[in-house]
């Protein structure tokens, strides 16, 4: 089990120097969507960089295009125009089943809204996304659930049905799911939305554990002042676009 530590900004690896390649880069997107007789332009021109190791918060108030950017990092969508390169190659305009395996194998989701398949045991809902992978044989899929759910703290819940749960433990779930192919990225979005301040406050410090002794790089959609606080880094989004000079 992940010992219990006090919690500090994640240092950068190396300083993350310019020269240092970035995890997730994102070059020039724009993203639009049509609304009825309107066209939003949900994102104009986001650049970003994310470096291997960082604990980092996107933050701006509803509709200013966070969930669209996860969703086009995360490789659920693709944008109209520009590039995403994420640990290399560019991910901008694959195909659905590219993109699909893609997400499988490079990304981790973690949703406010949990997602659990609810006839599904917790051990069930944490080994579903590697079942995908063929390499992996059944015994280390179960050594794999076994310590994703150690590292949430949730072992003894492994044969249990999600609505058993609370809503903090069904994100750990969720985070032990996200976490368990040993994913190059995690995307959270709104992790802690759905729970109350002492539990914000518990699964905070769980993920800057992880983060911290398993170097699991994070990127949050939040509003949530806890998580705000806490990460290494925030990056600020207004009207779809970065907002310069608002770095914490």
């Amino acid at each position: 089990m992940i010992a219990r530590c006090k919690a500090r900004p994640t240092q950068q690896p190396g300083g993350m120097g310019e020269s240092q390649a970035a995890l997730v880069e994102v070059r020039g997107v724009h993203k639009s969507f049509k609304l009825g007789d309107t066209q939003v332009r949900a994102l104009r021109g986001i650049d970003l960089q994310v470096h291997a190791g960082e604990f980092t918060a996107v933050v701006g108030v509803s509709g200013s295009g966070k969930s669209t950017l996860f969703n086009l990092i995360g490789c659920l969508d693709e944008p109209d125009t520009g590039q995403i390169f994420l640990n290399g190659p560019d991910v901008s305009h694959l195909d659905d089943r590219a993109r699909s395996q893609l997400r499988n194998r490079k990304i981790g989701l973690i949703f406010q809204s949990f997602n659990l398949v609810s006839v599904l045991s917790v051990a069930e809902n944490v080994e579903l996304p590697l079942l995908l992978h063929s390499e992996v044989t059944a015994a280390q899929r179960q050594d794999r659930v076994k310590q994703a759910l150690q590292d949430v703290e949730l072992s003894e819940f492994a044969a249990q049905w999600p609505d058993k749960l609370s809503g903090g433990q069904r994100q750990r779930v969720a985070i032990a799911r996200a976490l368990v192919t040993q994913p190059a990225l995690v995307l959270a979005d709104e992790p802690t939305a759905n729970l109350d301040s002492e539990t914000t406050a518990k699964l905070v410090a769980l993920l800057i554990e992880l983060n911290q002794k398993r170097h699991v790089t994070f990127l949050f959609s939040t509003h949530d002042e806890k998580l705000i606080r806490r990460v290494a880094r925030v990056v600020h989004i207004r009207d779809g676009a970065i907002a310069t000079g608002e770095f914490a």
